[in-house]
């Protein structure tokens, strides 16, 4: 069995900061760190707008020794009651990456195919046939 590790990723419509802090209170957590889409590289072809670049790309609390991760929708994403809450998968590597994804995606969609990415060496998101969204992340500062 490959080796990967799991947690909750709740997807919030631009309320992330505010709900990752009352979860920090609220169940004692840590706030690991909150990045927005407006501290990524700028890209010309999709200029945001300042209420754009003040939504949370990515959010991490640390509640005991588990990981709650966040996100704002992107900006012009339709939010969907529902996709609220996904789960993010965390396999040791691209290998891994690539078989779970796979396997996610029999019988699914693909939202996000498996690409680099600014923060992954390996990142995407899938549907599965059930309509679980997971998101598949091969860390990017893991040595090898």
């Amino acid at each position: 069995m490959m080796s990967i590790s799991m947690n909750p990723y709740l997807v919030f419509d631009g309320n992330t900061k505010e709900a990752v802090h009352f979860y920090e209170k609220a169940l004692g957590g840590k706030v690991i760190g909150i990045m927005t889409f407006g501290d990524m590289p700028a890209d010309p072809d999709h200029p945001l707008t300042d209420d754009m670049k003040e939504r949370v790309m990515h959010a991490h609390l640390q509640v005991g020794s588990d990981n709650l991760m966040f996100s704002d929708t992107y900006p012009g994403m339709p939010y969907e009651q529902g996709n609220a809450i996904q789960i993010a998968i965390h396999p040791k590597d691209e290998a891994g990456a690539r078989e779970v994804f796979a396997a996610l995606e029999d019988g699914g969609q693909v939202i996000m195919p498996l690409q680099k990415t600014d923060w992954s060496p390996l990142y995407g998101q899938v549907k599965d046939k059930f309509g679980v969204t997971f998101q598949v992340n091969v860390a990017g500062d893991q040595p090898e």
